[in-house]
């Protein structure tokens, strides 16, 4: 067994072994999908090798990447898009993240075969605009109406779907009732004790959590895969009916919070969360313009758990699509930027975070920028050697499991 699998089998050995089988399956499809699934080799290595320069503390996301930005309903039920994904979220110096995202349009533009001199043409114009929007000292945000290009088709395509057409999809009608659909390859049904108390237990946040939605019955629940990096914890699907009005329903998404795996690797001192799922969910909160609908927290277990509503809009830029419209992927790329900087401006001054004066200031420096670029354009080129060791031990069977039953229920 080569050393890049003994780290990779050792960091996913807490979760759940059928479902990293998944998480590895998924990571063969291209070095992307790789450099996805495997945030903690990131930090780990720049831990080591440390070559990025000084720059300002801020809250950060921890794996930000071409694919962690999206659209999603706030819970004042409007459209946005902005950064989505906050697992890996910590304090720490703003260059890691921006040498995570820039290292993501490298290895994400090779992978799609678009042109090296595009791929660096980008990674130049993020920077510069994540700088630019910095020093402005202003977060912005989009929605539909503030949304250009490609953004606008997408969010306003977005605020079309409706509830209906997520039901259709994940859910079957039997006998007249709502049922969630075992028929969808990412779902898998739970064993009857861990199914009641599921249902129990969000019943119970329902009537007493102020996040919970009002006047809704849980009326089925099952095993959920999404993802890459999360792949292998506990994920599970609610169907909530309401009790006072007709034919209406939600989906809520409830997911097992891990450590950071940044965390090991920064040595700045961190706040002291109450769980996993707090520190979560406070940092999104503090980064996000508006947060998701009904954005929570539970323990379920004696785990942590992230609850939010299974949105029928929340979606990624499928760059693939836009591989041949020059145009369009300059105006995400630019927006991408500009909601990282604003992230950072947004959560400036709070709890260990650098200021907006300070954040200003590094924006108004430009050497730090080619710095970035260099160490982001060697790593893509370790995440291929990488993941070409990486399919060589998957094809001898390196990380093959006995059973192929997913095991949904193991502590």
């Amino acid at each position: 067994m080569s050393k890049l699998s003994e780290r990779l089998k050792a960091f996913n050995s807490h979760l759940l072994p059928d479902m990293v089988q998944l998480k590895y399956e998924a990571m063969t499809e291209n070095s992307f999908r790789f450099y996805r699934g495997t945030c903690h080799l990131f930090y780990e290595d720049l831990s080591k090798a440390n070559p990025l320069p000084l720059s300002p503390l801020g809250w950060i996301c921890g794996d930000l990447h071409v694919e962690n930005y999206g659209s999603y309903k706030g819970d004042n039920k409007l459209v946005y898009f902005d950064l989505n994904d906050f697992d890996e979220g910590i304090l720490a110096p703003v260059c890691y993240e921006l040498a995570r995202m820039v290292t993501s349009i490298f290895i994400a533009f090779e992978s799609l075969e678009i042109e090296p001199e595009k791929a660096l043409n980008m990674a130049r114009l993020y920077l510069k605009t994540y700088a630019a929007t910095l020093v402005k000292a202003k977060a912005i945000y989009i929605e539909p109406r503030t949304a250009k290009g490609i953004v606008c088709n997408f969010l306003t395509a977005a605020d079309k779907t409706t509830e209906k057409e997520l039901l259709k999809k994940r859910t079957i009608s039997k006998r007249k009732k709502l049922m969630l659909s075992l028929e969808d390859e990412r779902h898998f049904k739970l064993d009857k004790k861990l199914r009641q108390e599921l249902t129990v237990h969000v019943d119970e946040w329902i009537a007493n959590s102020s996040d919970g939605p009002y006047n809704y019955k849980v009326k089925g629940v099952i095993f959920r895969v999404a993802g890459t990096g999360s792949l292998g914890l506990k994920r599970y699907l609610f169907l909530l009916k309401s009790t006072n009005t007709k034919n209406k329903y939600l989906l809520v998404d409830m997911k097992q919070a891990a450590p950071s795996s940044v965390q090991p690797f920064v040595d700045v001192k961190q706040l002291q969360w109450e769980t996993e799922a707090e520190r979560i969910i406070s940092i999104q909160k503090r980064m996000q313009n508006v947060s998701a609908s009904l954005l929570s927290t539970t323990v379920f277990r004696g785990e942590s758990y992230v609850i939010q509503e299974l949105q029928p809009v929340k979606d990624t830029i499928k760059f693939k699509l836009l591989k041949n419209d020059y145009r369009d992927i300059y105006q995400v790329i630019d927006d991408m930027a500009a909601l990282t900087a604003s992230a950072e401006l947004r959560s400036g001054g709070i709890q260990g975070s650098s200021i907006i004066d300070d954040l200003s200031a590094f924006g108004k420096s430009t050497e730090w920028q080619e710095d970035v670029i260099d160490y982001s354009l060697k790593y893509a080129q370790k995440i291929k050697r990488y993941y070409d060791q990486f399919l060589n031990d998957y094809k001898k069977g390196v990380f093959a499991l006995k059973s192929n039953k997913p095991d949904t229920d193991k502590d």
